[in-house]
């Protein structure tokens, strides 16, 4: 009986030491989670995405950005890396463009060129014969290791700029095992190693609009492009920053006439984009966990969690959840799903008569009629 509590107890000693000093990649900061609001006020739980249909994508899944072209074609990117082109009904789908990477945003630029954040290559450029160039891959000597999302101006009176998220210097999605599992790690450590970048055209220049973000995601210019609109998907918020500024560092909080627009919301918040009037639409691509949020005042607890199985990490069940607003942060759309029966929303593509729902890793393109009640 001695024999076997020691063994016991040895085999005790051997997990604890695993679980406490087994090295792992990431160095978890301290911070702390306001409160989730839960699905309450605007946010109250409701059933508006359940009815969704899908576009057939073929044998290609992730349909993670969705735009409508100058030629009024369908663009939507997948995780082969390839970039589709199809009709608004689905019809006549090709493939358009392969990057050898993974396109995670794009944005059509004055010619009509396709703009992409590859969180494999950097910031490229499709021609119209789907021919891919490199734009940006660095910013002086620092690699651009996640690209994440692009915003392209178009005002004729100024000078062409394309701003993109560069979502963690930390975790790159080529190093680490794709674009989840370093999203993954960079939201774990929460270290805000993200940024935002302008890349200008004409001079072939790349430079740091503001650093200090936790997982810099999505981005979209104000109607008048003089705002900046960032998703910072580590921290539950979304961010106004100065179209002309450069070099902030908003790790510590609101500085240089950057300020929160939305904070605190109840899901993770993913790509950005422009719908009808004045409204943007977020993704929200995962609900709120109340575990990870007792966590974020615990880094080492936070380290351990990566030597447990996968399948034992934290991270949120599926569920489906669109919200749109103004560029003075009010809400006025709210859809969900909580079935998450079409998974890990990430935004929302509207037109004059459908609505299209962008995803992480569905096996279609969702999408509805553009609803009645919205203007």
């Amino acid at each position: 009986m001695k024999r076997w509590w020691m063994t016991v107890l040895g085999g005790l000693g051997l997990l604890a030491a695993y679980l406490l000093t087994w090295p792992v990649p990431i160095v978890a900061q301290r911070w702390q989670a306001a409160a989730s609001p839960g699905y309450t006020g605007v946010h109250t739980a409701n059933t508006a995405l359940a009815a969704l249909k899908t576009l057939d994508l073929g044998d290609e899944a992730g349909p993670e950005h969705v735009q409508i072209g100058p030629d009024g074609r369908l663009y939507t990117t997948v995780a082969s890396g390839r970039v589709l082109r199809m009709a608004p009904d689905g019809a006549g789908r090709e493939v358009f463009a392969e990057t050898g990477g993974r396109v995670l945003g794009f944005d059509f630029d004055r010619r009509g060129d396709l703009i992409a954040a590859d969180a494999m290559r950097g910031l490229l450029r499709i021609g119209a014969d789907g021919r891919v160039s490199v734009l940006a891959d660095r910013v002086g000597d620092q690699p651009i290791a996640y690209a994440d999302a692009v915003a392209a101006t178009r005002r004729p009176d100024a000078p062409e700029r394309y701003f993109f998220t560069d979502a963690s210097t930390r975790f790159g999605a080529k190093a680490w095992g794709g674009t989840f599992e370093a999203s993954v790690l960079d939201i774990l450590e929460q270290s805000a190693t993200g940024r935002v970048l302008v890349h200008d055209p004409a001079a072939g220049s790349t430079v740091e609009v503001a650093r200090g973000l936790s997982f810099a995601n999505g981005i979209a210019l104000s109607a008048d492009e003089q705002t900046l609109l960032v998703a910072e998907t580590g921290r539950y918020r979304v961010w106004a920053i100065p179209a002309t500024a450069r070099g902030l560092d908003l790790s510590a909080g609101p500085t240089g006439g950057a300020r929160i627009l939305l904070d605190n919301l109840p899901g993770y918040p993913d790509n950005l984009m422009r719908g009808q009037g004045d409204r943007i639409w977020v993704g929200l691509v995962k609900p709120r966990s109340p575990l990870i949020d007792r966590l974020a005042n615990q880094p080492l607890l936070r380290e351990m969690t990566l030597r447990l199985p996968r399948a034992w990490w934290p991270i949120p069940q599926p569920y489906g959840h669109v919200v749109a607003f103004t560029e003075a942060g009010r809400v006025v759309a709210d859809w969900q799903d909580p079935s998450g029966a079409y998974p890990e929303t990430t935004a929302v593509t509207e037109t004059a008569d459908r609505v299209y729902v962008h995803s992480l890793h569905a096996r279609g393109l969702g999408w509805m009629p553009r609803p009645e009640g919205l203007r």
